[in-house]
């Protein structure tokens, strides 16, 4: 019976999970073994007709689940339990499954190969993510906002801008994720305690055979496991890329309160609800269920690092962790891929609110501006600032325009004509290279796609 939410399909889309069933586990570990024959037959280790023999038995259609756990009530031991079960149904040939190999050899790649399934997928999903930024960004080039600092307004920005970041976040963990790959998907076929004196004279060679069938990397030298450095090494990744997810669910939410009402998460109206108690809501859901799951993927990274540390050249401490830790991140970074990819597909622009908002707040949001204008003119900067803030304020407190407070003012006067103010109060004319910067952006995505052989 399903116990946690992945158990019940609620996280995690059938791709991702199907990597990560029992059944896809086992699998991978017999494709390990039969990999292991095969090479130890290709060197001359042993007869190609039991390696072809164990191969033909090394399926989980063939050695179900069902029968290693049966053997595994009886042994304690899940390999051991695994090479019975083959071994039974390889007749004499069995006596040859899983000869100079450990535990780990096993378990370590089979682990990889798993990891190398998860991450081609979870490189479709963000390589999507980044297309869907991409049109945004050039959509938005133009569109002028406020930008804003601790929550209160700050300068004026374009929409473009703010989507040009989230896509070279989003372009630099794609970079990041191709890097680790090679560090990450590293098999091992070198014994009990990394000498692989266990297979032999050719063991080199064996480890070198069995890693070219299966498309992995042979970790250069290993203790009885691969060095857990290089999945915290990804498992950290994934929680960066969770923290970016995070960052722009959290805009989408705060964009689409009521009174700022900028942007919003798609709603399908005459179907979809809000709340089960006020007919009026329309929920940031998807966004708080991506900064929801981004907590639970942040807090893998301690038990990921805790795996480095172990007794001498190997112990358990790091196995039942491992067991939640790696397909959970996979799972939980690949549905909050799939959410934000949804949500940003369908985003609602409100346009007419932006410009409303902008122009609504604009004149003390221009008060950069000023300064600078004033500072053209000759006035020093400090004074100025000292000034403009008074000014901003006392408006504020009078509840009056703050270009009008500002165009009474003798001082300012002195150094601005009307039209000078006016110039320096226009949003348009103060978003500096912007416009740029987003060319710049969008032009060095679609280079690294097409690099990567995708469409611009």
């Amino acid at each position: 019976m399903p116990i946690l939410p992945i158990d019940t399909g609620r996280y995690g889309s059938p791709e991702i999970r199907s990597v990560f069933e029992e059944e896809t586990r086992f699998q991978k570990m017999l494709d390990v073994e039969a990999a292991l024959v095969w090479a130890r037959a290709q060197v001359g280790d042993m007869p190609r007709e039991a390696a072809e023999e164990i191969e033909r038995h090394a399926s989980t259609k063939i050695v179900t689940v069902l029968r290693i756990h049966e053997i595994e009530k009886v042994t304690d031991h899940e390999i051991m339990a695994l090479v019975d079960a083959l071994a039974e149904v390889s007749g004499k040939s069995g006596a040859y499954v899983h000869l100079g190999a450990t535990s780990a050899d096993i378990l370590d790649t089979a682990l990889a190969l798993q990891m190398k399934e998860g991450l081609d997928i979870i490189s479709r999903k963000l390589d999507k993510l980044e297309e869907v930024l991409l049109g945004l960004t050039g959509r938005y080039r133009d569109t002028l906002m406020i930008g804003r600092t601790h929550a209160q307004h700050a300068l004026p920005m374009t929409l473009g801008l703010k989507f040009a970041v989230w896509l070279r976040e989003i372009s630099r963990h794609i970079e990041r994720l191709h890097q680790c790959r090679e560090r990450v998907l590293a098999g091992k076929m070198s014994g009990a305690i990394g000498t692989m004196a266990g297979l032999g004279k050719n063991a080199r060679q064996i480890q070198d055979l069995v890693m070219k069938r299966l498309g992995l990397r042979a970790a250069e030298v290993t203790s009885q496991i691969v060095q857990r450095d290089r999945y915290a090494e990804l498992i950290c990744l994934f929680a960066m890329v969770a923290g970016s997810l995070d960052k722009f669910a959290t805009e989408v939410r705060n964009l689409q309160r009521p009174e700022i009402d900028e942007l919003a998460e798609p709603f399908e109206v005459g179907r979809q609800v809000g709340s089960s108690a006020m007919p009026q809501k329309k929920n940031p859901w998807r966004s708080e269920n991506i900064s929801s799951l981004a907590k639970i993927e942040r807090s893998l990274v301690g038990p990921a690092l805790e795996s480095i540390v172990t007794w001498h050249e190997r112990d358990l401490s790091q196995s039942a962790s491992e067991r939640f830790v790696i397909p959970e991140a996979f799972i939980l970074i690949d549905h909050m891929l799939n959410s934000m990819t949804r949500i940003l597909t369908g985003l609602q622009v409100n346009e007419r609110r932006i410009q409303e908002n902008l122009m609504r707040y604009k004149d003390p949001m221009m008060s950069e501006s000023v300064m600078i204008a004033l500072v053209g003119k000759g006035m020093p900067r400090q004074e100025a600032h000292r000034l403009l803030q008074q000014i901003v304020f006392e408006s504020q407190d009078k509840k009056k325009n703050f270009g009008e407070v500002l165009a009474q003012n003798a001082t300012i006067s002195k150094y601005l004509a009307k039209q000078d103010v006016e110039a320096a109060l226009d949003p348009k004319s103060y978003v500096g290279a912007s416009r740029e910067l987003v060319d710049a952006a969008v032009q060095k995505t679609v280079t690294e796609r097409q690099a990567r052989g995708l469409p611009g």
